[in-house]
């Protein structure tokens, strides 16, 4: 399968790239390489639509410049990309996020081994990073967790690892799913079941703790189906937002009580607790 690479180049830097990287994925982006001055991001070529990229809001804005290079590139040359790119990722000094190609870092308690490919959620993003560093502050042990838009299904594996004793990691993308079930072996998970599908698949199913790193939209969406699937008292993580949608989130989440909120360059996350 090739892929089509943009070279976004944007000055103003930020807001601008976290702002883009929402707009591509929204249109089928499947990952992304922040750079110095703006964004590298790729999607399959079968589903590359120039006309949608050409829509987006963030080249409109008064004073902003962006710049664009596209190349298609062979699907073989990926995991070379990754090795360029791909720096290990510290939560704080209890876990790190490495590639096979790094080496071993046994100074940290925990470690998450994760072969990205093209599969979003690496721990690089900050609402990855913020959610991989709030399920430490969480008692998971026994409990029944939902990563919803699980991507690489690196917060799933954390999860496991803390002590959930089974983890549902929902992507609706088939190579984030097949990238998923390759990292869940790698990480030798048990309690891990990968699906392919989106909310509709949760059909009756009840958990613990759900793990929703998307987007604003998809959140509020699919709101009451995620709390449809929240059990009483059970616990909901949500980002993929920016800290000035909070407001949002929380009216759609309206029968939850607000636990924590969390930022990272301008990134939001938030817990919630369903009330009884």
């Amino acid at each position: 399968m090739n892929y089509i690479e943009y070279t976004f180049v944007l000055d103003p830097l930020i807001p601008a790239r976290d702002i883009l990287v929402v707009e591509l994925a929204e249109i089928g982006f499947e990952s992304f390489v922040e750079t110095d001055n703006g964004l590298q991001a790729y999607i399959r070529l079968d589903e590359h639509n120039a006309d949608r990229v050409s829509e987006l809001t963030v080249g409109t804005w008064p004073d902003q410049s962006l710049t664009m290079s596209v190349l298609e590139i062979q699907d073989q040359n990926w995991n070379a990309e990754w090795e360029k790119n791909f720096d290990p990722i510290m939560v704080e000094d209890r876990c790190i996020v490495r590639a096979p190609f790094h080496e071993a870092r046994p100074e940290f308690p925990m470690e998450i081994v994760i072969e990205p490919k093209m599969s979003f959620g690496t721990g690089h993003h900050a609402t990855t990073w913020l959610i991989l560093r709030a399920l430490f502050d969480l008692e998971l042990a026994g409990k029944q967790v939902l990563d919803m838009g699980s991507g690489t299904a690196v917060l799933a594996i954390l999860a496991e690892k803390l002590g959930a004793t089974h983890v549902d990691a929902i992507d609706n993308d088939e190579w984030a799913y097949s990238n998923a079930l390759e990292n869940v072996e790698r990480n030798h998970c048990l309690h891990i079941v990968c699906i392919l599908g989106d909310a509709a698949a949760l059909g009756e199913k009840s958990y613990d703790v759900i793990i929703a790193n998307i987007n604003r939209n998809i959140l509020t969406r699919d709101a009451s189906v995620y709390l449809s699937a929240l059990s009483l008292g059970g616990l909901i993580l949500l980002s993929g937002f920016y800290v000035h949608d909070i407001p949002i989130l929380l009216e759609a989440f309206d029968g939850c009580e607000e636990v924590r909120r969390d930022s990272r360059e301008d990134w939001a996350m938030l817990t919630l607790r369903k009330k009884d």
